[in-house]
């Protein structure tokens, strides 16, 4: 099964894929937040996903910051209007470690951060 991966943010979400066995995950693109939902249902369509699986927005001990309302909504959203199962992965410091992999090591990409986010997700739950 595919999995889309999603890093959500106020202004724009990454997004990642994974292979067709759900091992490996690949940065796809980003998207402005405010058509994210469209965008993110025509690539279910497109790639033929089967899970999403969405950065949790909280702080390492559970605590919501700004954009955790916005980004339970947008959760509750695509559950309802895809139908996907939506599952909730560790997201603290993917946007760190996706910049240490960027040229000069300054450069911000959300959509390998929503690879990282999508990755966590996928080894800790390993296909048999």
């Amino acid at each position: 099964m595919k999995y889309l991966g999603i890093d959500y943010g106020s202004k724009r979400i990454g997004l990642a894929v994974s292979d067709e066995g759900g091992s490996i995950a690949f940065p796809l693109e980003v998207a402005p937040t405010n058509t994210a939902l469209e965008r993110v249902k025509k690539i279910i369509d497109e790639k033929n996903i089967g899970a999403l699986v969405v950065g949790d927005t909280r702080s390492h001990g559970g605590a919501a910051n700004a954009v955790t309302a916005d980004a339970e909504q947008f959760v509750g959203q695509l559950a309802r209007e895809t139908g996907l199962p939506v599952s909730r992965a560790f997201e603290a410091w993917s946007s760190i470690e996706a910049s240490r992999y960027a040229p000069g090591h300054t450069q911000h990409d959300d959509s390998a951060a929503a690879a990282i986010i999508l990755q966590r997700f996928l080894d800790m739950h390993p296909k048999t």
